[in-house]
């Protein structure tokens, strides 16, 4: 139950992360006077809808997205032909050249025919490539940011209300013997005890000091381990309310050398070991609650590692694609509303006395924060029919306008984006097929978080 739980939160917070990035489109399209004839989320059969005014409001079947249609999206061509001229140019057109000019010339005449449709006679200003270059780049920006937005104040709510998992001075586990490093076996009769066993630490231990020293974080007792060498150490846990005096004497082992949060590796790859005084006891990772000041840092950070993904995406769906039907490793960091989905049954399932409700809560509300992040770098991809396909669209139109000016040329007019239109299919077509391929490997190959 737990698990079906999780995926509704997270599927109820795309679903309205989607409504409110339409919303985003439409709010500044009726201000600038553009007519919104429909406002739906999801796509396919309508399952409930409503009209208000000159809009109609309404619910699909698949919730995988939703639109907002304005009215005259594409501009007429500036060369006017007549209609038995074009049928007769139709006819004569072969080949590739011939299809990609019929699909512009498709969906001129439907968004023609729409403006005929939705438009008195005094209401044809009332198209969407009248508006001016910054009034198009403000409706097209409107949905993204309204994401962006969305993600910001989550992950701001995530850091300041919850905090980020951070190594607290909470035992987490407690190694029974003394294993080398280059050896990853379970513990044998002949390794001897690790100096935690035999001080009597035990998993769930508050470490309130060691060597006289206070210790509040994680960070204080690998310092006062390192600082004390292998001399024995007076430590003072807190164990279920009772303060308990321990004696530990740490060992020299060979461990991964770290710096700045990293282990060092050598030429060949491999971790470089040195001698360092060893206990053997890991921490447990408790949220602390962070200022407000962190946020634009960790909102930034989530920003950049996103791009990256996007940037890298073909190669990763080659990845996957080979995984699927080969031998080799999944890629975890991408996949579908499947895998998605299973992340979340799976925080919301996790039966674990470290990992209450605040956490689980944390981690959905993260996943929600994510999934709107990616929808934001996403949908600013420049290519139709993508929202930054729009904006190159304005962008390239206003600085056409602008040279034209800076030379004293006359007006280009708008630009003929409904020339975009074979590319915009074969956009379409990318982004189906990628969604049944993640589809596909989210089932057969799917990525856990355990």
């Amino acid at each position: 139950m737990d698990f079906w739980l999780g995926v509704l939160f997270v599927a109820v917070g795309l679903i309205i992360s989607i409504a409110l990035h339409e919303i985003g489109h439409m709010v500044p399209a009726k201000l600038f006077g553009v007519k919104v004839s429909q406002y739906f989320v999801g796509f396919g059969k309508t399952l409930w809808s409503t009209k208000r005014g000159e809009t109609e409001y309404g619910v699909k079947m698949l919730p995988l997205g939703g639109y907002v249609r304005m009215v005259g999206m594409f501009p007429p061509s500036r060369v006017q032909v007549s209609d038995d001229a074009a049928a007769e140019a139709r006819l004569r057109r072969r080949g590739l050249r011939g299809l990609m000019d019929s699909m512009a010339e498709d969906a001129r005449a439907a968004s023609a025919q729409e403006i005929g449709e939705e438009l008195h006679e005094g209401e044809r200003h009332r198209v969407f490539y009248e508006l001016s270059t910054p009034k198009k780049l403000v409706v097209m920006f409107g949905g993204p940011v309204v994401n962006l937005i969305i993600s910001t104040v989550l992950f701001a709510i995530i850091l300041t209300a919850f905090g980020t998992a951070v190594a607290s001075n909470r035992v987490s586990s407690v190694s029974e013997c003394i294993v080398p490093v280059t050896e990853q076996r379970e513990c044998t009769a002949a390794d001897p005890e690790s100096p935690a066993a035999l001080a009597g630490l035990q998993t769930g231990d508050r470490i309130v000091s060691w060597n006289g020293a206070e210790v509040t974080e994680w960070a204080d007792i690998s310092t006062a381990i390192a600082d004390g060498d292998t001399e024995p150490a007076t430590v003072v846990v807190d164990r279920d309310g009772e303060e308990v005096t321990l004696t530990v004497t740490p060992v020299l082992e060979d461990r991964p050398v770290v710096a700045d949060g990293a282990v060092v590796t050598d030429a060949d790859g491999e971790p470089v070991l040195e001698p360092t005084p060893f206990v053997g006891i890991s921490a447990a990772y408790e949220l602390s609650p962070q200022p407000l000041s962190a946020v634009p840092a960790f909102v930034g950070s989530v920003f950049t590692g996103t791009v990256d993904v996007v940037l890298s995406l073909p190669q990763r769906l080659v990845a996957i694609t080979q995984a699927v039907f080969g031998t080799e490793e999944r890629d975890p960091g991408v996949v579908g509303l499947i895998g998605v989905g299973r992340f979340a049954g799976e925080i919301a399932s996790i039966d674990s006395a470290d990992y209450g409700a605040t956490e689980r809560t944390a981690d959905l509300l993260s996943l929600v924060a994510s999934l709107n992040m990616a929808l934001f770098v996403f949908n600013m991809i420049p290519l139709l029919p993508l929202d930054g396909g729009h904006i190159a669209g304005a962008l390239y139109e206003g600085a056409r306008r602008r040279l034209a000016q800076a030379f004293g040329r006359p007006d280009p007019g708008h630009v003929d984006t409904a020339k975009l239109m074979p590319l915009t299919y074969l956009v379409i077509i990318f982004l189906g097929g990628m969604s049944l391929l993640l589809a596909f490997a989210d089932i057969v190959k799917p990525v856990t978080l355990g």
